[in-house]
Protein backbone atom coordinates (compact mmCIF):
# COMPACT_ATOMS: atom_id res chain seq x y z
CA UNK A 1 0.00 0.00 0.00
CA UNK A 2 0.91 3.58 -0.67
CA UNK A 3 2.37 5.73 2.32
CA UNK A 4 -0.15 8.25 3.61
CA UNK A 5 2.57 11.22 2.20
CA UNK A 6 2.19 9.69 -1.01
CA UNK A 7 -1.23 9.58 -1.41
CA UNK A 8 -2.13 13.29 -0.07
CA UNK A 9 0.55 14.61 -2.36
CA UNK A 10 -1.13 12.48 -5.55
CA UNK A 11 -4.13 14.35 -3.89
CA UNK A 12 -3.25 17.79 -3.96
CA UNK A 13 -1.70 17.36 -7.50
CA UNK A 14 -5.15 16.39 -8.87
CA UNK A 15 -7.12 19.39 -7.33
CA UNK A 16 -4.34 21.66 -8.31
CA UNK A 17 -4.05 20.21 -11.64
CA UNK A 18 -8.66 20.81 -12.18
CA UNK A 19 -7.56 24.34 -10.50
CA UNK A 20 -5.24 24.78 -13.59
CA UNK A 21 -7.51 23.45 -16.11
CA UNK A 22 -10.79 25.78 -15.02
CA UNK A 23 -9.15 28.99 -15.15
CA UNK A 24 -8.82 28.75 -11.29
CA UNK A 25 -5.47 28.89 -10.97
CA UNK A 26 -2.36 30.43 -12.66
CA UNK A 27 0.91 29.15 -12.93
CA UNK A 28 2.11 32.11 -11.22
CA UNK A 29 0.31 31.25 -8.42
CA UNK A 30 0.94 27.51 -8.33
CA UNK A 31 3.59 27.42 -5.16
CA UNK A 32 1.63 29.05 -2.80
CA UNK A 33 -1.74 27.27 -3.75
CA UNK A 34 -0.58 24.07 -3.96
CA UNK A 35 1.51 24.51 -0.45
CA UNK A 36 -2.29 25.75 0.85
CA UNK A 37 -4.24 22.39 -1.26
CA UNK A 38 -1.73 19.92 0.13
CA UNK A 39 -2.21 21.08 3.93
CA UNK A 40 -6.26 21.53 3.56
CA UNK A 41 -5.78 17.58 2.78
CA UNK A 42 -3.34 16.40 4.97
CA UNK A 43 -5.37 18.23 7.46
CA UNK A 44 -8.41 16.26 5.76
CA UNK A 45 -7.36 12.67 5.72
CA UNK A 46 -6.66 10.83 9.39
CA UNK A 47 -3.95 9.69 10.45
CA UNK A 48 -3.67 5.41 9.79
CA UNK A 49 -4.66 3.36 13.23
CA UNK A 50 -1.57 1.05 14.42
CA UNK A 51 -1.64 -2.47 13.28
CA UNK A 52 -2.99 -4.92 16.05
CA UNK A 53 -0.57 -7.71 16.28
CA UNK A 54 -2.58 -9.54 18.78
CA UNK A 55 -5.56 -10.76 16.50
CA UNK A 56 -4.66 -14.93 15.74
CA UNK A 57 -3.21 -15.15 11.97
CA UNK A 58 -1.83 -11.64 12.14
CA UNK A 59 1.59 -13.27 13.29
CA UNK A 60 4.66 -13.14 10.93
CA UNK A 61 3.53 -16.98 9.90
CA UNK A 62 0.05 -15.95 9.56
CA UNK A 63 -1.13 -18.33 12.29
CA UNK A 64 -1.57 -16.68 15.20
CA UNK A 65 2.37 -17.23 16.41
Amino acid sequence: MRSRTDLVLKAAKEVAVKFIETGRLSLSGFPEAFKTIYEAIDQAVPEPLPENRDRPGDGPSGDGR
